[in-house]
């Protein structure tokens, strides 16, 4: 139900008047994600401007049976932000510091409201970035959250391999430092990992309030690839030759024909119309020149055409930029319906047969849909085209979600890569952990969050 006046107060009084809302209109902005789910509003927001009153906040709400849902930029695409029970919304990206940051040892230590870029803006003159890249210009914290991901990850790894300590506040209010306050060492083996525990919590075991990241050194020289192939098959082929021949790939992302036609009308390019690779090298001019030349001799090998390459940055720019605005291109293919995006993620050795069977799916479902991904760690994504006003479209998208999860269980890989499991991937989760593990979850939830109130109805 609503939240009695006297809590509101109490609200305000944690973090001033001008910092908390209860207008409609705020409320629904933070009821939704990117995501299909319909909105599901909290009863208040919040935005804190420190660690302490993140603390006050979540003593207050916890000792009053208040649901806590913690928020960023709300890029998600699973429902995350959804408050299932009402409750409070604390929006986190008032706290935007960087808090520290370490030259010597490759770290940085952020607050919830520090985007990706503007990290890297920072960074710019230091020789170092973070390279984790999910596309969106998410929160730093949230991509901790959400156990992010993205293009750079076959080559710099996800965000699981590059948080090194974690702030929480936990349910009740207390502050956990997961690896030790002020510690951003490179490796440990002491005790329990509690900070890979929090990466990809989603919300549901304590609220991030910083994070320290492990920076990488800004490549000499980058190139960019494209090439084009007669089929799905010899596109995937290719990446896992690329990767058995060790060619030190930074990007390697797979577009199928129907994302290459969209982008090409969305971005002005004029791209073949065919499954295609963007490759990306990151190196020195001269080891640059062999690893372009050793990809183009693999892709070629399998049948490839068109093979081009781009040094100058205007125009990787303007690649990459095609390839992160293809959710956008995709849409414009239906004007007025919604995009759902679904992503699994396979051992490579399998991608070629489900990505096959995930084309053969679409058209018996008869779904509009494209398929793009970071196929250099075996994950790729679906994006579905839906009129949210038919119901009988939505259940085929909901029954194709589900196959293509089932699909990628099937062959020992994973119903989600990065988007998350929130609130429509549960059931899938049961099934790919099983009883036990689903057990020993649910024991960590219940005892860092006995009442359940950090975003119920998320991941269990």
């Amino acid at each position: 139900g609503e939240l009695s006046k006297g809590f509101v107060e109490a609200l305000k009084a944690v973090v001033g008047s001008s910092h908390v809302s209860t207008a409609v209109a705020v409320r629904e902005q933070h009821g939704h994600d990117e995501s299909m789910h319909r909105c599901q509003p909290p009863d208040a927001v919040v935005w804190p401007q420190n660690v302490e009153q993140v603390s006050q906040l979540a003593a207050l709400c916890y000792s009053q049976g208040v649901p806590i849902i913690p928020f960023g930029t709300g890029t998600g695409l699973e429902g995350g932000v959804w408050a299932v029970q009402g409750g409070v919304c604390i929006n986190l990206t008032h706290m935007d510091k960087i808090l520290e940051l370490n030259l010597e040892d490759f770290s940085v230590v952020v607050e919830p409201g520090v985007t990706r870029k503007a990290l890297n803006t920072r960074l710019r003159d230091s020789g170092l970035w973070f390279p984790v890249d999910p596309g969106a210009d998410a929160s730093l914290c949230g991509m901790v959250a959400t156990g992010a991901s993205g293009t750079n990850a076959v080559r710099y790894g996800t965000m699981r391999e590059n948080v090194l300590n974690l702030e929480v506040v936990l349910p009740g209010g207390e502050l956990l430092h997961t690896a030790g306050l002020g510690r951003h060492f490179r490796k440990s083996a002491a005790g329990y990992n509690l900070t890979g525990l929090f990466v990809g919590s989603e919300g549901t075991l304590g609220l991030i309030t910083a994070a320290t990241l492990r920076l990488h050194p800004a490549p000499e020289a980058t190139v960019v690839a494209t090439c084009a192939f007669p089929s799905v098959r010899a596109a995937v082929d290719s990446t896992v030759h690329i990767l058995q021949a060790a060619v030190p790939v930074a990007r390697i992302e797979f577009l199928d024909d129907v994302t290459m036609d969209a982008c090409n009308k969305h971005s002005q390019l004029n791209c073949s119309v065919a499954p295609t690779l963007f490759l990306e090298f990151h190196g020195s001019e001269q080891v640059l020149a062999e690893q372009l030349q050793r990809a183009e001799e693999i892709t070629q090998d399998n049948g490839a055409f068109h093979f081009s390459s781009a040094k100058e940055a205007e125009e990787r720019g303007r690649l990459w930029a095609a390839r992160h605005s293809a959710w956008y291109a995709v849409l414009a293919l239906r004007p007025g319906c919604k995009g759902y995006s679904t992503d699994v993620c396979v051992p490579i050795s399998r991608l070629p047969e489900i990505l096959v069977q995930t084309k053969e799916d679409l058209k018996a479902q008869g779904l509009t849909g494209a398929i793009l991904g970071h196929v250099g760690d075996g994950n790729f994504h679906c994006l579905l085209l839906v009129d949210p006003e038919d119901p009988e479209e939505l259940h085929r998208v909901k029954a194709f979600s589900e196959l293509l999860g089932r699909r990628a269980l099937a062959l020992h890989g994973t119903c989600t890569g990065e988007h998350g499991i929130g609130l429509g991937k549960r059931q899938l989760l049961q099934e790919e952990v099983g009883a036990v593990g689903m057990e020993t979850m649910r024991r960590l939830k219940a005892m860092l969050d006995p009442r359940g109130l950090m975003n119920p109805g998320k991941v269990l």
